[in-house]
């Protein structure tokens, strides 16, 4: 049921006048003052009428008088129009897109999981595997605007700034998270990140003083306890791979509360977004990489890995400072295309697909109980996302 339509400029009233003539013509007399025809008004256009409107279209016209007058002294009228479905993307179509997506990010980041810490077993040097991560994407954007397969985004000095934070947070969780992964096992470095949503509701609520429901707080307690308690059943445990994980975290969080502050507003698509985000924080790495590790470091662990692995060991490296980049990439332009809670289920089932393909494919001992707490980790998280999404949207 269609009573008014908007319009721009000042509306017209439709008045039927019969008996003039056996054949009436239109008759319009424009009262429009064009003088104020450069101020655009923002009212609705009003049919009014004692006829079927959609009859005329298979009758003899009638006799109109075409009145020009202010829509505020309109009388809607009730008629019945029938439009045209709009024509959209069907259901399944959209859920076929959706499962392509998850399959892609789920594929790449166990990929970049494996080749990740086979690099780090051979090479343990994990601040020169982070810069190489992030050199990889960077040229790989680089060309690809070079070469117009991708369009280069239009950014300014003020868009630089506000990166700026986000890149630093982001540069610092990425390091974090690879000297874990090159201390521990792959599977317990993401059960500990499987906490993040802990970390980003106490900073939210202690640092920013943010306010959350009760159900948001009691969704953590799993989360917690689950991570805990795979943390005190770790066979390798290692304190400076668990507090690699823990620092993740926070950087992580820390980067999503800069990234939505700073970045509103700013029209940049996901992967150009994740691009940028990439150069500026290999920009900040790479001296900090050099001063901890240093290239004679580098050449020796270099030259004893090369000599046990063999050649398969550059491929190693490339591949997983390449599928570092695509994994990231996918995710970034995900979110250009799904709702959030739908990532945060995709970014749950990441985690169980990365944790249980890490324990078949490195064969790491796991217990009972610390595969329980894992269960009731990554259970947590998705509950977390379920809850919030009720609370706030």
């Amino acid at each position: 049921m269609i009573s008014s339509l908007m319009h721009s400029s000042p509306s017209f009233q439709v008045i039927p006048k019969w008996g003039l003539a056996k054949n009436p013509k239109f008759v319009v007399h424009n009262h429009v003052d064009w003088s104020k025809a450069g101020v655009l008004r923002q009212k609705p256009l009003n049919l009014v009428s004692g006829f079927d409107f959609v009859s005329l279209s298979g009758s003899k016209k009638g006799d109109f008088v075409c009145e020009a007058y202010e829509a505020d002294h309109s009388k809607p009228l009730d008629i019945n129009i029938d439009l045209p479905a709009q024509v959209g993307p069907s259901e399944a179509a959209q859920k076929l897109k959706i499962g392509v997506y998850f399959a892609t990010w789920w594929a790449l980041n166990v990929v970049f999981n494996v080749y990740n810490k086979k690099v780090l077993n051979a090479f343990p040097y994990p601040w020169l595997t982070s810069t190489l991560s992030l050199a990889a994407g960077s040229l790989i954007m680089l060309v690809s605007w070079a070469a117009r397969i991708a369009e280069a985004p239009k950014t300014d000095l003020e868009f630089w700034k506000t990166l700026f934070p986000v890149a630093l947070a982001h540069t610092i969780g990425h390091v974090a998270a690879t000297i874990s992964m090159s201390k521990v096992a792959v599977s317990f470095t993401h059960i500990i990140k499987s906490g993040e949503p802990a970390f980003s509701v106490l900073v939210s609520r202690f640092i920013l003083g943010e306010h959350f429901p009760m159900p948001v707080y009691l969704s953590l307690l799993p989360i917690i306890g689950g991570c805990a308690l795979s943390a005190a059943t770790e066979l390798n445990f290692n304190m400076t791979g668990f507090m690699g994980a823990m620092i993740s975290n926070l950087a992580f969080v820390f980067r999503n509360i800069f990234s939505k502050k700073g970045m509103k507003g700013k029209s940049v698509s996901g992967m150009n977004y994740y691009a940028c985000l990439s150069m500026l924080s290999l920009l900040i790495l790479a001296p900090f990489a050099i001063a901890v590790e240093g290239p004679q470091m580098w050449a020796a662990g270099w030259q004893t890995a090369i000599s046990q692995i063999g050649p398969n060991f550059v491929w190693w490296v490339v591949a997983q400072s390449v599928f570092y980049h695509l994994y990231n990439q996918v995710s970034y332009m995900s979110l250009d295309q799904i709702s959030p809670l739908t990532f945060s289920v995709g970014n749950t089932m990441k985690r169980i697909s990365v944790i249980v393909s890490s324990i078949i494919i490195f064969r790491n001992p796991v217990q009972p109980v610390n595969a329980l707490g894992a269960a009731i980790a990554v259970a947590g998280t998705f509950l977390y996302s379920q809850v919030q999404f009720k609370c706030f949207f």
